[in-house]
């Protein structure tokens, strides 16, 4: 997509588009705090606006970003976490490899086998994530199941190993944290369709910020340029 088509009809820069999707999904602060920051800035936007501009970049985001990640390693480690939507608790399936590298996440109102088998389907459809070797889980007794009827449809390979080791997992539940934190201080996620959105743009900029780009994106202004260029401003 080219740059006039995606902030046509906006009325405010791109650029400036960009920092409030950018803060938002990165820092722990609500659409409210965004306008009064804006304002000291001299522009006045309505929180409602910042809302849809997260909700429509921050898809395109993580998008964008899936093209410049360095491949993962062949040791997942795979968990979910409660998300609160609409007052009900729902299931971010997530995995990282062994180094702590961001696999990949989906969002299900359901803790069972199908979730689990659409999770891994998901994860194996990018080509810069390596096949498993081996897979640790926590006693979550979809995962076995999912993961074997994954192989008898040829969608998984054969060889791998199945671990439940709890120490192993401490990883991936770290790593939950950052996204916990984020979603918490948020006043509520009103709906499941929203909060694949936001979840999707909150899990790039977790990417980003662990340094799982080809460039070698380090310091915040090197985050800020990256986020430019994936959308066309770059100078």
């Amino acid at each position: 997509m080219k740059k006039e088509n995606l902030f046509k009809w906006k009325h405010y820069q791109p650029d400036m588009i960009l920092l409030t999707v950018r803060w938002y999904l990165r820092y722990n602060l609500s659409f409210r705090d965004l306008v009064e920051m804006m304002e000291e800035r001299g522009l006045s936007i309505a929180h409602t606006t910042i809302m849809r501009w997260v909700h429509q970049y921050g898809p395109q985001l993580e998008e964008r970003v899936r093209h410049y990640l360095t491949s993962t390693n062949d040791s997942w480690r795979v968990d979910e976490t409660y998300i609160k939507v609409k007052g009900q608790w729902m299931y971010l399936y997530r995995a990282v490899d062994s180094e702590g590298n961001t696999i990949d996440f989906y969002l299900s109102e359901l803790r069972d086998k199908q979730a689990a088998k659409r999770f891994f389907k998901k994860a194996l459809a990018f080509s810069y994530i390596s096949k498993p070797r081996v897979i640790t889980i926590d006693k979550n007794p979809a995962y076995p199941v999912a993961i074997q009827e994954l192989k008898e449809e040829k969608q998984m390979p054969e060889g791998i190993h199945l671990r439940q080791v709890r120490y192993l997992n401490n990883i991936v539940e770290q790593d939950h944290r950052f996204i916990k934190k984020r979603v918490r201080s948020m006043l509520g996620l009103k709906s499941f369709r929203t909060a694949t959105y936001i979840l999707s743009g909150i899990e790039a900029m977790h990417m980003i910020k662990k340094k799982q780009i080809h460039q070698g994106v380090k310091s915040a202004q090197n985050q800020k340029e990256f986020i430019h260029q994936l959308f066309g401003l770059a100078s």
